[in-house]
């Protein structure tokens, strides 16, 4: 390196969010949440039956079209498992699907690098103390917390489980979008990795790189793999094919499942 030249920036090893994370499918459904007002930033709250009631949190941490429908009742899927749900809006009110002239163009006019900026420092700016408004609110001393990210989501999952006294417990996401090498190397607490074979932010390189650096730092990781699939499986999969539908589920199963491992639940339901 040159006298006076500046250290290369970091290589994403998932990569921003791109035009492919605008495609797939709305599902049908009434969203059985809430929206509530928490430090004035909308608020997705889903609760379990109390018969199945845990007592334990998930936070959810969405995709580029925020509170739609189909994010909202993954939500739901993950609270009939027996969490609280709660979701933040990382876009204030303005998620990507209103800057579109249909289900699949954009406005013409509409700059999604400025507007992805935009979010991210909305984000960035927000969500500690929304999460710990969130803590105030919905948990107790005895409360254990997990966070889900899919896509935009992801950076924020890896920053809840790294440090000393992390925000959460236990982390997963799905197609993943923004991440960096050093994301992997400082978590601190267990990561789920739900993933497509064909995804363009997080390819097979990508992904045998994560992993690498999971293993020889001996961080404890679970990865699940799904072919035929491509990015945003787990969100906007196309509902009329069994195979798709199965992926995304078997997604939250299995993000459920490593959740109540982590948290010391899993025997406790056996």
């Amino acid at each position: 390196m040159s006298r006076g030249s500046q250290p290369a920036e970091p290589k994403w090893l998932a990569r921003p969010s791109g035009a492919c994370c605008l495609k797939g499918h709305l599902h049908s459904g009434e969203p059985k949440g809430t929206i509530e007002k928490l430090t004035d930033i909308d608020t997705y709250v889903t609760k379990p039956d109390p018969s199945k009631d845990n007592g334990h949190i998930i936070f959810y941490f969405p995709d580029v079209y925020g509170f739609f429908t189909n994010g909202l009742l993954v939500c739901d899927s993950f609270a009939e498992s027996g969490y609280t749900v709660i979701g933040m809006d990382f876009f204030n009110g303005d998620p990507v699907y209103m800057h579109r002239d249909g289900p699949k163009e954009p406005h013409k006019d509409f700059d999604f690098d400025a507007w992805l900026n935009k979010s991210h420092e909305f984000t960035r700016s927000h969500i500690d103390g929304w999460l710990a408004a969130a803590k105030g609110k919905y948990g107790s001393p005895d409360t254990k917390y997990a966070c889900v990210g899919y896509c935009f989501g992801a950076p924020y999952v890896m920053k809840a489980i790294t440090g000393s006294s992390p925000t959460c417990e236990v982390g997963a996401f799905a197609h993943p979008a923004f991440l960096k090498e050093e994301h992997f190397e400082k978590i601190t607490r267990p990561l789920y990795l739900s993933c497509a074979e064909d995804d363009f932010t997080f390819s097979t390189e990508s992904r045998n790189k994560a992993l690498d650096i999971l293993i020889a730092a001996k961080k404890p990781y679970g990865l699940q793999v799904f072919s035929g699939v491509a990015h945003g499986f787990a969100l906007r999969c196309d509902l009329s094919k069994p195979y798709e539908r199965w992926c995304k589920e078997q997604s939250v199963r299995s993000i459920v499942d490593y959740f109540d491992v982590q948290l010391g639940l899993f025997e406790k339901e056996k």
